[in-house]
């Protein structure tokens, strides 16, 4: 497939126009951030230390321009040499000398994992349950299917998340063993090693997951059942198909196409989503990151949080296009 150079332009105007309107709208709500290092410390030479060190001295233009230097894949490497590198995004405030890729490749693989898990237990059951519906249109089960989806699309998270804790991590908790908080990378009782508890994501995953479940659902009744009145289906009957055949063979792959955007909209948007979710389970996730560092406003842990969302939701868009050359062959590959 060759490169769409338009398509690239494109993503790169809008990561450029997410970091600097990060840029200037944190700077212009943000207290002194050398203050807030400092706290109650109200030592004139250690503030103007403190400045000096994270260039917070130098005018805003100029902290502008050093900051698209740091985010540019082209540039001076740590060892002096010149070519492609990680992009600088600064270091943390609140951690000093912890650099907010570091934290960030802690965070951002618990979160994308928490969107995957999620996301998939949406297809999973989505798709059946609103191929099902179709395929019994008009009956008590599909009202069932519509009443169910639209019920768990109307649900927000922050309310969802604390209801599902609640009922499974701490009424039930005895009998589902699910822990209300928990991250999926713990220590040992005795501090020595790392342990993976991965029942710890079963009820985040499944809390972000019914929003888009009941969206799925939705998408892929209505498009079967565009699809279930399309001429070539009853020329398929007539061949003698059976109904299953016809499900399987025509109405499943004819219908994907439309739920394709839906799903990558849905994926991108859980990963901004999983904040509440990671804040009320506790998962160690890009999400909570950026809750507390709004609390104690580390801004560049802040702001490159945001980046790094808005870089995932162009990798999607990017996986999004290529999904739609495999599903529809219609679509002339370049």
């Amino acid at each position: 497939m060759k490169i769409r150079w338009g398509a690239l332009m494109q993503s790169a105007i809008v990561l450029l126009g997410v970091a600097t309107l990060v840029f200037f709208l944190f700077h212009a709500v943000a207290g002194d951030p050398a203050r807030m290092m400092l706290g109650q410390v109200e030592d004139p030479v250690a503030l103007k230390t403190l400045r000096a060190e994270y260039g917070l001295d130098k005018p805003l233009v100029v902290q502008y321009r050093n900051y698209l230097e740091g985010l540019s894949p082209l540039g001076y490497r740590f060892d002096g040499s010149w070519g492609w590198r990680w992009p600088n995004l600064q270091s943390s405030y609140q951690n000093k000398g912890v650099s907010v890729i570091l934290m960030l490749s802690e965070t951002l693989p618990n979160t994308a994992l928490l969107a995957f898990t999620s996301i998939c237990f949406a297809l999973v059951i989505g798709i059946p349950i609103g191929l099902f519906a179709a395929a019994n249109a008009g009956s008590r089960i599909d009202r069932f299917v519509v009443i169910l989806s639209t019920t768990g699309m109307a649900l927000p998270s922050f309310f969802s998340a604390v209801l599902i804790g609640w009922i499974f991590g701490y009424v039930l908790g005895p009998w589902t063993g699910l822990p209300m908080t928990g991250n999926l990378v713990e220590m040992d009782d005795f501090g020595e090693r790392e342990v993976y508890n991965w029942h710890h994501i079963i009820l985040p995953s499944f809390t972000l997951g019914i929003r888009p479940l009941g969206v799925i659902a939705q998408m892929m009744r209505a498009s079967a059942l565009e699809v279930l009145s399309q001429d070539y289906i009853r020329t398929a009957y007539a061949k003698g198909l059976t109904h299953g055949q016809v499900l399987r063979k025509h109405v499943f792959r004819n219908s994907l196409n439309p739920l394709v955007t839906t799903v990558s909209g849905w994926l991108a948007g859980l990963f901004s989503g999983a904040v509440f979710v990671e804040s009320v389970f506790g998962w160690n996730g890009t999400g909570k990151m950026m809750v507390d560092a709004l609390e104690s406003r580390d801004f560049p842990v802040v702001m490159g949080c945001v980046l790094s969302l808005s870089a995932v939701f162009v990798v999607i868009q990017w996986f999004v296009e290529i999904s739609y050359r495999w599903i529809d062959p219609r679509i002339i590959k370049e």
